[in-house]
């Protein structure tokens, strides 16, 4: 990203909004929003392979894996406003298993994208899929959305969640309940 490029932009809103952009408080403001934005973006920059980094590992084990209560924040690709949330990840092994701290940094490497959340959802089935070759993959996302909190209907309380199964977890309805009331008990 061409900081230079998105500082310019950042000081000719300013303007257009009516700001001063020379004030004491905004003087520094485009470089800051440049570097976040560099920040929220930063998954257009990210490979899974080098997230992965080998950390895919030969298993027996074909029970059910689930990390839940992964927080994550994106931004909407309508209105560039936060989306935030949780998402909650499971997997059935099929003779290959992955270090756990992967499935959040995938998570990661989706949100930190402009995004809206049915596809971020889906990318993230599709690359445990894709990786993993598992029995089946079930991704659910709830999240709350600036767009629809700060504008537009302004609606405070409203979660946003979608859901991607893909094997087991679309064919086997008592599979995908087990995965739906795992993620809906409450933290130990």
């Amino acid at each position: 990203m061409n900081r230079k490029v998105v500082e310019d932009a950042v000081l000719t809103i300013l303007n257009e909004i009516g700001e001063d952009p020379t004030r004491e408080g905004l003087k520094h403001t485009p470089h800051r929003v440049a570097k976040a934005y560099e920040f929220l973006t930063q998954g257009y920059n990210k490979n899974i392979e080098e997230i992965l980094n080998g950390a895919i590992f030969e298993e027996k084990y074909d029970e059910m894996v689930i990390v839940k209560d992964i927080d994550f924040y994106s931004l909407c690709e309508h209105h560039m406003l936060p989306i935030f949330g949780k998402a909650h990840i499971a997997y059935i092994p099929k003779g290959k298993i992955v270090g756990l701290s992967k499935l959040p940094r995938i998570v990661d490497v989706f949100a930190r994208r402009l995004q809206v959340q049915e596809r971020l959802t889906q990318q993230i089935a599709d690359t445990i899929d894709q990786y993993l070759n598992p029995a089946g993959v079930a991704v659910v996302i709830e999240a709350y959305h600036m767009c629809m909190m700060m504008r537009g209907v302004e609606k405070q309380n409203s979660i946003t969640t979608t859901s991607a199964m893909h094997g087991v977890f679309s064919e086997d309805t008592r599979t995908r309940s087990e995965f739906l009331n795992l993620i809906a008990q409450k933290r130990i």
